[in-house]
């Protein structure tokens, strides 16, 4: 299979097999092709050599309604549910899509299908008529899901399936991957947990730069291996795992305060971050940390006291919060986080364009001079300044939309799922370009579902419970047990 974009050649002649019964993890760098194989497949895009074979004989799957009908269903990362929509006429869309004739279908009728799909992933209890938008990420995630299998998919392929869901909801998910297999079902898992796919695939493909860098059987085989085979070397020191924290002294100037924030699930919360300090925010799915970033970026009504190096923000919106010195990566970088279709150049100046503007016009050059100096600074590997975001690996749609957040010159930036669906390659990158952010004074806070994570980065961990914190780590006070004991504490 070859698939090439403009300045860019995303799949170089790469081979893979997928069985039924069988599931097959696809592992790789952001970048090395993983999300374009699966486009292909999916009927989304057509590759411009190669063949795809199923049980034997030669397809061309032109369309997804195509690949359906082929007995394939895809679960992306990024969510495709219509949130006005409700459970059932969610799940129901692509029957109606597929037989245009049969488009009427009795509410009874549908409704008992749905609650057959739900209750198959132990989600019986969710009203089939509840719209879509009142659900949390990972009850969408599972909703997701719940559609695909109910198409009685042979071939069913994830991606990161399980990137907003907590430790309890993603284990529900892998009985149902292993009772998938046990049926004849044949999985492609896609993931960046290497853990996971240790413990879930029967065979392992790596690619790396468009390319099969190996097949192999699931025994014996080690996480060290795996990244050595993504990235093509050994990530050595340069990983966050060597970097050391250096706490700071109480006596550091205060940058962010917040008192008493009230909004949609926190209840009169309380905390600070200091210069050059990076605060992990951890907790379980409802704990109300999933609102922090909004709430606080003034992007939902809010009440309480923002406080940034002693001025009060008292507008709550985004535009008041820049000012002020606050910005904000959201945890949705494609629906969001970046303006897809637009430029690299464009997204980096888009949340700063007074300053890149005379009389109402857009200064080009200045536009390219910054652009060019905050992809060098990221390190983001791009073709050229005017490539569409869309066109970029995630990893480096990540690095472009934090250089938008950088090019504001805060003095508070609040990550929320920094590195997710981000490889190991780049989360290392990452992590370092955070570390030199807050070595130059910024008050970084990481909200994170990853409590490897925030073990990794943090100087301080805050764990919230119903809205409220239910605890505070510090230095080597700081590990999983205690996160979660907080997490769920009583």
């Amino acid at each position: 299979m070859t698939k090439r974009f403009p300045g860019v050649l995303a799949l170089d002649r790469i081979s893979a097999a997928f069985r039924p019964g069988e599931v097959h993890a696809v592992v790789g760098e952001n970048g090395a092709g993983k999300s374009t194989l699966m486009n292909i497949l999916a009927g989304d895009l057509q590759p411009d050599g190669g063949e795809i074979r199923i049980d034997g004989a030669a397809a061309v799957i032109a369309s997804p309604l195509v690949s359906r009908a082929c007995g394939i269903s895809v679960v992306y990362q990024e969510l495709s549910l219509c949130p006005t929509l409700t459970i059932a006429e969610n799940i129901m869309m692509s029957d109606v899509a597929a037989r245009p004739a049969l488009s009427l279908v009795p509410r009874e009728d549908m409704r008992q299908q749905v609650r057959k799909a739900l209750a198959r992933l132990g989600m019986g209890g969710l009203d089939p008529d509840m719209t879509v938008g009142r659900l949390s990420v990972a009850e969408m995630q599972l909703v997701e899901i719940a559609r695909a299998i109910r198409q009685e998919a042979r071939l069913l392929i994830l991606d990161e399936p399980n990137s907003a869901l907590s430790k309890q909801e993603s284990e529900k998910l892998f009985d149902i991957v292993r009772q998938l297999r046990g049926e004849g079902v044949g999985v492609v898992y896609v993931s960046h947990h290497l853990s996971e796919v240790l413990d879930l695939a029967d065979r392992i493909t790596v690619m790396r730069d468009g390319r099969t860098i190996e097949t192999i059987d699931n025994e014996g085989v080690s996480e060290g291996r795996l990244i050595h085979a993504m990235v093509g070397r050994d990530l050595g020191t340069t990983t966050p795992w060597a970097l050391q924290v250096e706490a700071h002294s109480d006596d550091t100037d205060t940058v962010l305060a917040v008192e008493g924030l009230v909004a949609p699930g926190l209840d009169g919360l309380d905390f600070s971050v200091r210069a050059g300090e990076i605060v992990g925010i951890g907790g379980l799915p409802d704990s109300g940390k999933d609102g922090l970033g909004e709430a606080l970026f003034g992007l939902c009504e809010r009440r309480g006291r923002v406080v940034i190096n002693g001025v009060e923000l008292r507008q709550a919106n985004p535009l008041a919060a820049i000012r002020c010195g606050m910005t904000f990566v959201p945890a949705d970088r494609r629906g969001a986080g970046g303006l897809l279709t637009m430029s690299v150049a464009e997204n980096v100046v888009s949340a700063s364009l007074p300053r890149f503007s005379l009389a109402g016009f857009l200064r080009r050059g200045a536009v390219r001079h910054a652009a060019r100096a905050q992809v060098a600074r990221l390190d983001a590997r791009i073709s050229h300044l005017g490539q569409r975001l869309a066109t970029l690996s995630g990893g480096n749609q990540q690095k472009i939309i934090l250089g938008r957040s950088l090019v504001t010159n805060p003095r508070v930036l609040i990550l929320h799922e920094p590195t997710r669906g981000v490889d190991v390659g780049a989360k290392a990158e990452i992590y370092s370009i955070l570390r030199g952010i807050a070595g130059e004074g910024v008050a970084v806070v990481m909200i994170s579902s990853e409590v490897p994570e925030l073990i990794l980065n943090a100087e301080r961990v805050l764990v919230l419970r119903g809205g409220r914190l239910s605890g505070e780590l510090t230095g080597s006070g700081i590990n999983e047990e205690a996160i979660l004991e907080m997490a769920m504490a009583s």
